[in-house]
């Protein structure tokens, strides 16, 4: 029989991450089987499994020692954080991880302190946290643990187990949705499973204080599929890894995040984190939910998932026959787009897109919107409003017409050649969610720059402007003042390209002088040669030159 060990070294933690990915592929269906909410955003047992691979993974690739292993357990859990549950075991992990790193081994002292900080952090993680949920078991594990004084590291870890399944048997008084299943907490009961691992690492024994998995024996499809947290009123989950993000904007990021939508996690950017944030939310606006991020920094691996599909994938023909109608307009896919100008109204419109007049001096109303989208005859449509000034226009015929029953979703392009990004990209046989993720990627990667001409004096941030003047404008910010519209779009495109850039869209006005886009595109390919350029005649008004970058 295996000695309990004095303390944790490297070899150990290894050997926990690996008895806990096992213990978790085990208890995964049960796991999944106490979820209790009626719209899932990816089962808990899947979710903290596929998170705890991720672990292993990236302990078995990094040097043996302490200091990597524990760095290597927190960022693997970052980076495959799954889910609402997966998330937040990966701020556990990192606090954990924190305290690990500190020496070459952990004895009952320090696993006393990183068990603390492992609840610490995922509280801070969580915007609105809720007891009776994963973070509670956690925290009432650390106190169980603490409570010991100094002791030995298997009394620790038998404590921290215990203490944790009877904070388990306590969720369903603690949430009502629990008890009126007859289930403890998905998300806890998985954390117990991790420690009751730790636990036969440490002593070489099974875990001597099981936690309970079922309260009460009933047939799995008493339950209805899973949701691991937040309220039926948002229709999607929106996940993705975030780098390049200061502070600062992440302090943003969770304030935009927060208006948009429930059960708000964002975790990273500690000293094992690599710079990385795992970012998820539940919202019904994933065009602003992604844009936020791209505000922030540079998201990637972005994933989102429909509630309703999910559900309907578990119906049988007969529930799905017995609802009303879910989409007026039928099940195709359709987009509506703001536009002004002629040919900018023809290039989306031979794109297979509905076009309202519209734009900068011409903003639709929200009725205007709506008619567009009962027009496109689709059940899931895609609004495009092309303008800063129309994206709360979009969002709220996009409402009105989620409550007639369609699939609406808003990608907030503020400028025309974000929209023809996100147009390029659309592709009608994915599925709906991924769809609108991969155009609000694309419109939140183009960058976007106007000339215009001042109709007023003016404080910019270039200084003063008079009528007449020749305005630069990036992103909606007055970056240049001069006299001649091809100079000024001249310098516009050298700045925008000074920080990268392999595709220019030029889209000239209305008012533009002959061969303007031409003249442009050589100029590009002069000056700029490693980047292509495309050029349209888009004939709108006020605006001889919108350019995009991408």
């Amino acid at each position: 029989m295996q000695q309990s060990l004095g303390s944790l070294d490297a070899d150990a933690v290894r050997r926990w991450c690996a008895a806990g990915l096992t213990a978790l592929t085990a208890a995964r269906v049960e796991i999944d089987d106490l979820n209790v909410y009626p719209v899932p955003d990816g089962d808990t047992g899947i979710n903290l499994q596929l998170t705890m691979q991720s672990v292993v993974e990236a302990v078995e690739a990094a040097p043996a020692d302490m200091a990597a292993t524990a760095k290597a357990m927190a960022y693997g859990a970052l980076m495959g954080a799954r889910g609402n549950s997966g998330v937040i075991l990966s701020q556990l992990l990192r606090g954990l991880a924190e305290v690990l790193a500190e020496q070459s081994t952990t004895d009952a002292a320090g696993l006393q302190r990183g068990l603390i900080r492992a609840a610490e952090l995922g509280y801070a993680a969580v915007a609105t946290p809720v007891e009776g949920t994963v973070l509670t078991v956690a925290r009432e594990a650390a106190a169980a643990a603490t409570e010991l004084g100094p002791t030995s590291l298997d009394a620790v870890v038998k404590a921290a187990s215990a203490g944790a399944a009877s904070a388990l048997a306590r969720t369903p008084e603690q949430l009502p949705a629990l008890k009126a299943a007859g289930v403890v907490d998905a998300g806890g009961r998985g954390l117990c499973v991790l420690l009751e691992a730790l636990e036969q690492v440490v002593t070489g024994q099974a875990a001597t204080a099981a936690a309970p998995m079922l309260l009460v024996p009933r047939d799995r499809s008493a339950l209805t599929s899973a949701r691991e947290a937040g309220s039926d009123e948002f229709a999607y989950e929106v996940q993705f890894l975030l780098r390049e993000a200061t502070d600062e904007a992440v302090d943003v990021l969770k304030e935009t995040l927060g208006g948009l939508g429930d059960s708000l996690v964002v975790v990273g950017g500690g000293p094992h984190s690599g710079g990385l944030y795992n970012v998820h939310v539940h919202v019904n606006d994933v065009g602003a939910a992604v844009e936020a991020g791209v505000d922030a920094g540079r998201p990637f691996r972005i994933t989102i998932t429909r509630f309703s599909d999910q559900i309907l994938a578990d119906q049988t023909a007969a529930e799905i026959a017995a609802r009303p109608a879910a989409t007026a307009g039928g099940t195709s896919r359709g987009v509506v787009a703001v536009t002004a100008g002629a040919g900018l109204g023809r290039l989306f419109e031979q794109a297979g897109a509905v076009v309202v007049d519209g734009g900068p001096t011409a903003n639709p109303s929200t009725a205007e919107l709506l008619d567009a989208v009962r027009r496109s005859g689709a059940g899931e449509v895609v609004l495009l409003p092309n303008d800063g000034n129309t994206v709360g226009v979009a969002a709220a015929a996009a409402q009105a017409a989620r409550d007639e029953g369609l699939s609406v979703a808003v990608v907030r392009t503020r400028s025309v050649v974000q929209g023809l990004a996100a147009l390029a990209v659309w592709d009608a046989e994915r599925p709906f969610a991924d769809d609108v993720a991969a155009m609000a990627e694309a419109a939140g990667s183009t960058r976007w720059a106007e000339v215009t001409t001042a109709v007023r004096e003016s404080m910019t941030m270039a200084g003063v402007c008079r009528p007449g003047d020749i305005l630069g404008l990036i992103e909606g910010d007055v970056v240049l003042i001069g006299q001649d519209v091809e100079e000024v779009a001249h310098q516009l495109v050298d700045r925008m390209l000074a920080g990268g850039g392999e595709l220019v869209t030029v889209v000239t006005g209305g008012e533009a002088a002959d061969g303007l886009g031409e003249r442009f595109a050589s100029y590009v390919e002069k000056h700029h040669p490693a980047a292509e350029t495309v050029a349209y005649d888009g004939g709108q008004p006020h605006y001889p030159v919108l350019l995009g970058v991408e």
